[in-house]
């Protein structure tokens, strides 16, 4: 088994508590589905943001959503890039897997599919 990392993006309509959790539920279960992920599998997972995405930390939505109380969660905020993509959540999961680097699902939704028009 190794440690890969499963990519994902989503961006936000508006700077509340409840879009920055349901938009990262609805990032991550895709994530995790998407790659078959076992929790238990799940070394930890990084979470960043623009800085105009603040009104809340958006690991609340792994531990109250999907519950993923054991898995180490880190917050953090992007560079504040001005050609950067605004509203923007991240996530990175660090996965122990069998998978090869090229059966990695990486998921970007609603205005981060700008960042990976490769993978349509």
């Amino acid at each position: 088994m190794l440690v890969r990392g499963v990519r994902g993006a989503t961006t936000v309509s508006e700077n509340t508590k409840d879009e920055i959790v349901s938009s990262t539920a609805e990032l991550l279960e895709k994530m995790i589905s998407e790659n078959e992920i076992d929790s238990e599998n799940i070394a930890s997972i990084i979470f960043t943001t623009t800085s105009d995405v603040f009104n809340e930390f958006p690991a609340v939505a792994a531990r109250e959503i999907l519950s993923l109380h054991s898995v180490p969660l880190l917050n953090m905020q992007e560079i504040d890039n001005p050609n950067g993509l605004s509203s923007c959540i991240r996530i990175l999961i660090h996965l122990n897997t069998d998978l090869n680097q090229d059966q990695i699902k990486h998921v970007y939704l609603n205005g981060a599919t700008v960042l990976r028009t490769d993978l349509k």
